[in-house]
């Protein structure tokens, strides 16, 4: 296979992660470092290239400065290196950043869920997506930033990344490792097929339920479903006791070894059976066959992509997002709108995509005032 090349955008937590993954990994391929924060971005992409070294691998690494926000820049830039994949970490605020708040505090926001800071992931994503049709160019882009409700706001107005990351798949391996335990077999014998929104993986490591959300499971092992042989209350139940892991910015390695394998499935073209969240601009999550087009929503008997999506739609009303309209326009969630504005003064029912920006902008500022309070 001819050598690919990858362009990497946001080189932050999550980023960084995926990059030091990437520069490990075996294969020829090229891969363009950018971030808006120059001295930051080129550090880490020498850090990177120093670190892989000690192991024997020498990838191909240049950094450049970029900034979504100037869209023909952007454009310029993508057009001169002619990437076949771009992955996106480019967010204006990490999904951590309200766990920092004392805990009392956080639970009492965290209710209003991850819909009302859609504007802080949409945007950007929406500015390169921009600067990617200007190129003309046909790329791969796999988007880190809440590709369950981005991919599809985007995709009404024809601008949807190709495939996401994380969420529905961060949940799988323990998923796996329960029915395996259970079984008394091998995890690598243990295939799942997961259908699910964000609020699910977000609810299940903390609290072992989906929190009342709509969810589509299947076991199978040798090939025979073996799903009318599990307890799944009790699978559940063991995500956040038996399988336990490392949470927020310390378990965030295993969202980067989503973006990872996704980025690398897509490079190879290896056709690997995964999980993920807007696949060709769909709704939630999904297991997906992922190739150099991207990821084939994968449906096992009994299910239609219909069932699929309208699961992940009701699912998507859990995360504060009530409905997406066909222009993208969105409309949060009653309950979700009435504690942002209790808590942060900030108050939004409904957002059409060209609002985002100025929106964001809002949060930034009104978070920044009521997390001031807290330190």
């Amino acid at each position: 296979m001819a050598r690919s090349t990858i362009m990497m955008i946001g080189l932050g937590d999550l980023g960084g992660h995926v990059l030091e993954m990437l520069v490990r990994s075996p294969g020829s391929r090229r891969i363009i470092t950018a971030d808006v924060n120059e001295d930051w971005g080129y550090r880490k992409t020498n850090i990177a290239a120093f670190g892989a070294a000690q192991m024997g691998y020498y990838p191909e690494l240049e950094f450049l400065k970029i900034d979504l926000y100037n869209i023909d820049q952007t454009a310029e830039t993508i057009a001169k290196y002619k990437p076949e994949i771009i992955y996106s970490a480019a967010s204006l605020q990490s999904w951590w950043v309200i766990n920092t708040l004392p805990k009392e505090v956080f639970e009492a926001l965290d209710i209003a869920r991850f819909g009302p800071w859609l504007p802080m992931h949409l945007t950007l994503v929406h500015k390169l997506m921009l600067a990617v049709k200007q190129t003309g160019l046909d790329i791969k882009v796999v988007n880190s930033a809440f590709p369950d409700a981005v991919n599809p706001i985007l995709d009404k107005v024809g601008l949807a990344p190709t495939i996401g990351i994380g969420n529905v798949a961060n949940p799988v391996p323990a998923i796996r490792s329960s029915i395996a335990y259970r079984l008394q077999r091998p995890m690598k014998d243990i295939s799942v097929f997961f259908f699910a929104q964000h609020y699910v993986s977000h609810y299940l490591p903390r609290f072992g339920t989906p929190g009342g959300a709509p969810y589509f499971l299947k076991a199978v092992v040798d090939g025979e479903d073996v799903t009318q042989h599990l307890n799944i209350d009790e699978i559940f139940a063991d995500i956040p006791t038996r399988f336990r892991r490392a949470g927020g910015r310390d378990g965030q390695i295993l969202t980067a070894s989503s973006a990872a394998g996704v980025t690398l499935a897509i490079s190879n073209d290896s056709g690997d059976i995964m999980h993920a969240p807007g696949p060709s601009g769909l709704p939630g999550g999904y297991p997906v066959q992922v190739g150099k087009n991207g990821g084939n929503v994968i449906l096992p008997k009994g299910l239609t992509l219909e069932e699929a999506v309208r699961i992940n739609e009701e699912g998507q009303r859990y995360d504060g997002i009530d409905r997406i309209e066909s222009d993208g326009t969105v409309h949060y969630a009653e309950k979700s709108v009435a504690i942002m504005k209790e808590m942060v003064g900030y108050e939004c029912k409904v957002m059409k995509i060209e609002e985002s920006e100025a929106r964001s902008n809002e949060i930034n500022l009104k978070f920044g005032e009521f997390a001031a309070k807290f330190k």
